[in-house]
């Protein structure tokens, strides 16, 4: 178990947790057909796993998000992890009664292997040199750590947006490892829109005079260019009312505008430390390969159709969508629903009502709360009373 007692945490929080790693010593054959190897993994658990090994739930990340998903790495973290609010004693992901692991992904920057890595064969970073990798590459390299953490079975994959594309890879690829899925405000393939806005993002990053064909870890970092793209992607997140009602037309620390081209508004400067506090957490290769895997999901294209990629998984389903999310709409998610449906697949949804727009996965507590608590308490008496 990963977790020590932090002196000042309260009841529900699961205190320090410790990043850990696994380095798998041979090489897995990825999507694109490179073999590729060896690969670090990084990961957090919270929790016990029970004596059949059962009890376990794989958290999964969106494109920014890394291995810590609660509590604090160390008691001087002013903040914890990205999912901390729904993981814990009593919350929705309960360590009380489960096992909880979050990986980075492959291709991130917070300890798995991914281009600002070292590779061993020249001692430098991989950079560009690292191969494109997918969804399912990501899902298999999760596996690979899932067996080495002597987990038999999982009793449910979690995830909003990008989380929940490796959620439904999980239950495609390994279909009587997992027992179900819990599919948050994500899609079965990224629309043209998405593809759009990331290839956007890539451009600004790719423009910066500072990256330098991806070679610039020894040099300054295209600070500005992933800077903007993360502006971009912000904008994506959020809703036209959340963003009214936060910000309206209030001018930044003035009483009228100044008539120039400097931050007049307030939306302008949370735009700008959104992107300047991203430039300082995150590899701008990482994000240029992270992206690209989500432009190349699309499940119905891969298995030749949304019915046919769900034909042979044996998981039940939960999925999530929220009112206001127009990067992922709730349309995209009732599309998994039909045809996890018109397949004979146990499935529930649920539609929330939220202005949070796509990010609410991550804001709204309560309704995710008592509806994952619902759904894991039906599945763990399933599952968990055969131990």
């Amino acid at each position: 178990m990963d977790i020590k007692q932090k002196s000042s945490s309260t009841d529900d929080s699961v205190g320090i947790v410790e990043t850990k790693y696994y380095t798998y010593p041979d090489k897995i054959k990825l999507e694109s057909g490179i073999e590729f190897g060896p690969i670090t993994i990084a990961y957090e658990t919270c929790g016990q796993l029970n004596e059949a090994g059962n009890n376990a739930i794989l958290l999964l990340h969106a494109l920014s998000g890394d291995a810590h998903v609660a509590g604090y790495n160390s008691p001087e973290d002013k903040k914890p992890g990205w999912w901390d609010s729904m993981i814990g004693p009593g919350k929705a992901f309960d360590t009380n009664k489960y096992f909880i692991v979050c990986s980075n992904v492959l291709g991130g920057c917070k300890g798995t292997t991914g281009p600002s890595s070292i590779n061993p064969e020249t001692g430098k970073p991989y950079a560009l040199s690292f191969p494109v990798v997918t969804i399912e590459d990501m899902v298999n390299v999760q596996k690979i750590l899932i067996d080495y953490l002597g987990i038999k079975s999982l009793l449910s994959v979690a995830g909003g947006s990008m989380g929940g594309m490796q959620a439904m890879e999980w239950v495609i690829h390994y279909p009587e490892f997992v027992k179900s899925a819990i599919v948050i405000a994500s899609t079965s393939k990224l629309s043209a829109q998405g593809i759009a806005f990331n290839a956007v993002g890539r451009t600004a990053i790719i423009s910066d005079s500072n990256w330098n064909d991806g070679n610039y870890y020894e040099s300054e970092p295209p600070a500005n260019g992933l800077s903007i793209a993360r502006m971009i992607g912000h904008i994506t997140y959020l809703s036209e009312e959340s963003m009214h009602k936060k910000f309206g037309r209030k001018l930044q620390d003035k009483t009228s505008p100044d008539y120039n081209f400097n931050v007049d508004f307030q939306v302008e400067s949370y735009l700008q430390h959104q992107g300047q506090s991203f430039v300082d957490r995150f590899d701008a290769n990482s994000y240029l390969y992270i992206t690209k895997a989500m432009d190349y999901f699309d499940l119905p294209s891969k298995y030749g159709s949304l019915a046919l990629a769900f034909r042979q998984t044996r998981s039940k389903f939960l999925v999530v969508s929220f009112s206001s999310d127009w990067l992922f709409p709730p349309e995209q998610s009732k599309d998994v629903v039909k045809a996890l449906m018109n397949t004979d697949k146990d499935v529930a949804y649920c539609a929330i009502e939220s202005n949070c727009g796509h990010d609410a996965f991550l804001i709204e507590k309560d309704h995710q709360t008592r509806i994952i608590n619902s759904f894991l308490k039906d599945i763990s008496e399933t599952n968990l009373s055969r131990v």
